[in-house]
């Protein structure tokens, strides 16, 4: 399998695609940090499972983002963790036929992302496994760390070493404190075990990243969307010493994993936002070209055209009914500086 210098000489980072990505992490640290007004809507389906159906969202999101106020950050997640088994992404499996070609997927999904720059759509994802980070890190405008791995101290320190922004999402029980402390983790410098360009295992030293922040999913037993709830999370923030203006998740357990229930969720929070809590710095919708999910099976041709095979998703038409919403309540409360994504 190819190292990942091997893989960025073959997939080179232009200079048109170079400068995006710049000036769009350097929007989202301003966003992360309060600098901004700009609200960020980080969008997209559960998991890409086929690059045209991610580029046919990606040419509807950018089409939306030259008339929006908004930050549209599209979700881009090729890695897909399992609460126990079950397809692990287009990394993994690209074929979606359980041969796990490995090799292509890392092609693949490289070849995604420079598609998604050269569009000028930013894009956010999940990093699961630590040893896909050097293939894809200088492509991303916003990472995250799973509910799962928040706690994880190899996770942690790879935050610490992205020169972008890095969520941290509370846990499925819906325990804040290991986002906080892994915001505060990410926050600080470190060494570490981690692979090098040219594959080989490294000795890496980072210098903490100051715009890691915190996510809020809530929990299979409740959300955490709400005022008091969010600022519950405020206060203990505020206990810990650190300061993290928050994201919202309105999917997973914010939506008790009912997509219909994403709108709930996003409305709340958009109000929130329009009555003047600049704490909260925007919001993540499981959004795709068309609502649902279905499932993936031995015969992949017979997929229902742009529905997840992950979580379910609401779709295109509620995505633009959402936004449309979220724009009128905004337009009114608070000067937003506009970003033109090109």
């Amino acid at each position: 399998m190819d190292t990942p210098d091997e893989i960025k000489k073959k997939l080179p980072l232009s200079d048109k695609q170079r400068r995006f990505i710049e000036s769009s992490r350097k929007l989202a640290d301003q966003i992360v940090n309060g600098a901004t007004e700009t609200i960020a809507i980080i969008m997209g389906p559960c998991s890409i499972h086929d690059a045209s159906l991610a580029l046919e969202y990606a040419r509807h999101l950018k089409s939306l983002a030259e008339k929006s106020s908004f930050f549209l950050v599209m979700r881009v997640y090729c890695e897909k963790p399992r609460t126990t088994i079950g397809w692990k992404g287009l990394l993994y499996d690209p074929y979606l036929n359980g041969t796990h070609d490995i090799a292509t997927g890392i092609y693949w999904t490289r070849e995604l992302f420079l598609q998604l720059a050269e569009m000028g759509v930013a894009s956010a994802t999940e990093f699961l496994d630590p040893v896909v980070a050097p293939y894809i890190e200088d492509l991303i405008t916003w990472g995250f760390i799973g509910a799962r791995t928040s706690s994880s101290q190899p996770h942690r320190q790879l935050a610490s070493s992205f020169s972008f922004p890095v969520g941290f999402k509370n846990c499925h029980a819906g325990d804040v404190n290991p986002a906080i402390h892994g915001v505060i983790a990410a926050r600080s410098p470190h060494v570490f075990v981690s692979v090098g360009g040219d594959g080989k295992i490294c000795r890496k030293k980072s210098f903490g990243n100051n715009s890691s922040h915190i996510v809020l999913r809530g929990s299979s037993e409740k959300p955490n969307y709400d005022k008091k709830s969010v600022q519950d999370v405020l206060k203990a923030v505020h206990l810990h010493g650190i300061q993290s203006r928050l994201l919202i998740d309105c999917s997973h357990g914010n939506s008790q994993k009912k997509y219909e229930k994403q709108k709930d969720a996003f409305l709340c929070v958009m109000e929130q936002i329009a009555q003047g809590n600049h704490s909260i710095m925007g919001v993540m919708l499981e959004s795709h070209l068309f609502e649902g999910n279905q499932a993936l099976n031995e015969d992949v041709s017979s997929l229902a055209y742009g529905v997840s095979i992950t979580d379910p998703c609401i779709g295109w038409s509620t995505t633009l009914e959402l936004l449309s919403i979220a724009e009128e309540l905004i337009s009114n409360s608070s000067s937003v500086i506009r970003f033109t994504q090109s």
